[in-house]
């Protein structure tokens, strides 16, 4: 029998991986009281080929997120986007948002008034609308961006005002965390903040998505009510920079 190649390999690997994170998302769902449909997997494409990308996406993979402007202008020619969804999860600067505008289906880190200020702009100038999500820096961590929690509902109904994108929920990123109790807290305060500004129904806010849980944390995440899960490792291996 001829041995695999490489390229095989990695294909088998993404595959089964995707298959058993699916069947984990799966069983999580309906844990927590909700259809497997009800939580929608991301595949976190940073540093990765697009030859792999398109692996995930031939495997049915519908979603996928980029950390970086670039990275993502550089990829999109190259992968087979039909019927698949492109978001931006990584910092955005202000100089970066009229490249990203018009091709990101949405950018799920708007982590200041400025940023989202700024990607209205850019969309107006477009003659597009663009989906955003708002982060929050849920630990209060120095090294994250993100809206602290405290200054969050403020900031919420200054953007509500903002003409040229929409609000369709949150995003965050806790602490890593050795203790899952400690995890689950973190994962609970978000969703409080979701529930609470959902049933506020400002005009503007749609509360539809809550994005959080990773490689490491994402059954959990589900568990407390997440409906979007950013995986990248855990489907294409350990990064290489």
């Amino acid at each position: 029998m001829m041995e695999k190649s490489y390229l095989d390999k990695r294909q088998e690997d993404i595959c089964y991986n995707l298959d058993v994170i699916n069947e984990k998302i799966a069983e999580a769902a309906i844990k927590s009281g909700r259809a497997p449909e009800n939580v929608r997997l991301m595949a976190v494409t940073k540093t990765v080929d697009p030859m792999f990308i398109n692996m995930a996406l031939g495997h049915g993979v519908t979603l996928i997120g980029e950390n970086r402007v670039q990275e993502l202008l550089r990829k999109k020619d190259e992968l087979h986007l039909d019927g698949v969804e492109k978001h931006l999860i990584g910092h955005l600067q202000t100089n970066k948002a009229g490249q990203i505008v018009g091709v990101a289906d949405m950018i799920q880190s708007v982590d200041s008034v400025k940023i989202a200020k700024e990607i209205a702009k850019q969309s107006i100038k477009r003659g597009v609308s663009t989906d955003v999500l708002l982060e929050i820096n849920i630990g209060g961590e120095e090294s994250k961006t993100g809206f602290d929690k405290s200054e969050f509902l403020e900031s919420v109904y200054q953007i509500s005002e903002i003409e040229g994108i929409n609000v369709k929920g949150i995003m965050s990123v806790p602490p890593i965390c050795e203790n899952n109790t400690i995890l689950c807290k973190f994962f609970e305060n978000i969703y409080n903040i979701y529930v609470d500004i959902k049933g506020k129904k400002i005009d503007n806010i749609n509360m539809q998505i809550l994005s959080m849980g990773m490689s490491g944390d994402y059954e959990q995440a589900i568990l407390c009510g997440s409906t979007l899960v950013r995986i990248g490792s855990a489907i294409f291996g350990p990064r290489i920079y």
